[in-house]
């Protein structure tokens, strides 16, 4: 599964004490290397009870590399940590062949990682995952978010789900209402609750460093846990607010059923869940348009959700109205 991964700059067999990686080979001249680590959370308790581990491995990937992309760096490796108290090969097997395909998804390589087995440290059934990407981005390329000003647009991309955020609250809101996973899922048709709050983490990679390379964007940002509230305002410089409409997109009815499940707020939605967008591209008005037409030519759903204001003084922050759940 590894070797399916391979990529100019990895081409090392697996086996060795580290992974190597070769920038000449993968054509850097002068970069800058970045790195996120990341998990997926307690969606792997949702993905243990549903008896599914197909699809978390490329969350686990996605989680990482959607962090590297949003400051223009191209994902060149990733690592995994596979944790459990007793390896099941069945399951181990459908984890790394999901760790693979996010690779893929995402165009890194594959080229090292853990199965560390641990008995007593973990229940029957259990396990937890990491991960670890290394990107690069040529020197004077790195997308900062500095020169975001007011007028620029807000573009949001669709999110497959919930990713991998805000399922504590989920599984919470599952118990107390005694819902069953392999039951159907009244919000999606043809599913059952645990294959559809099981969708995998967009990997939007290919999409976002076509958009960056083309000069079209000039920040991006990752809605993860903190949602579209607390996750803009890390790419906007002070004197600025993110002023979003929430009618502009439709919020999927997962998001809805959800907000109705628990009797919660709009505005508290917004800060666990990203409410169907899972990445902001900020523009300038005069790209715009082309950058929504690139998103939608790689294959995103893309939505001029709002626009940055003026708020001379005041910390970053995001206005969100219309949000109807």
């Amino acid at each position: 599964m590894a070797a399916g991964t391979r990529r100019p700059g990895a081409e090392a067999a697996l086996g060795g004490f580290s992974g190597i990686f070769d920038l000449r080979a993968a054509g850097y001249e002068d970069p800058l290397l970045l790195a996120a680590t990341d998990g997926v959370g307690t969606k792997l308790k949702v993905a243990i009870a549903a008896g599914r581990h197909d699809t978390v491995g490329i969350d686990l990937v996605a989680m990482c590399v959607n962090d590297l992309v949003v400051q223009g760096a191209e994902p060149l490796f990733f690592l995994d940590y596979y944790a459990t108290g007793q390896l099941e090969v069945a399951a181990g097997e459908a984890i790394v062949a999901g760790i693979a395909e996010g690779c893929r998804q995402a165009g890194c390589a594959l080229i090292g990682g853990e199965t560390a087995e641990m008995p007593g440290m973990y229940a029957d059934g259990d396990y937890d995952l990491a991960g670890f990407a290394v990107g690069a981005v040529e020197r004077g390329q790195l997308l900062t978010g500095e020169d975001v000003a007011e007028g620029d647009i807000l573009l949001g991309l669709t999110a497959n789900g919930l990713h991998a955020n805000g399922f504590s609250l989920v599984r919470r809101l599952i118990d107390d209402h005694g819902l069953d996973y392999a039951a159907p899922a009244s919000f999606a048709a043809e599913a059952d609750l645990g294959t559809a709050l099981l969708q995998p983490t967009r990997i939007y990679v290919a999409a976002c460093l076509a958009a960056h390379r083309a000069g079209l964007v000039k920040a991006f940002s990752h809605i993860t846990g903190g949602g579209l509230l607390d996750n803009l305002p890390r790419v906007l410089p002070n004197g600025t607010v993110a002023h979003i409409d929430g009618a502009a997109w439709p919020v999927p009815d997962l998001f809805r059923w959800l907000a109705g499940l628990g009797g919660i707020a709009a505005g508290e939605m917004a800060r666990t869940f990203n409410c169907g967008i899972g990445m902001v591209a900020i523009a300038a008005p005069a790209a715009a348009e082309a950058a929504m037409a690139l998103f939608s030519d790689r294959g995103e759903t893309v939505w001029p959700i709002g626009e940055i204001r003026a708020a001379a003084g005041e910390p970053a922050r995001v206005e969100l109205t219309g949000l109807n759940l």
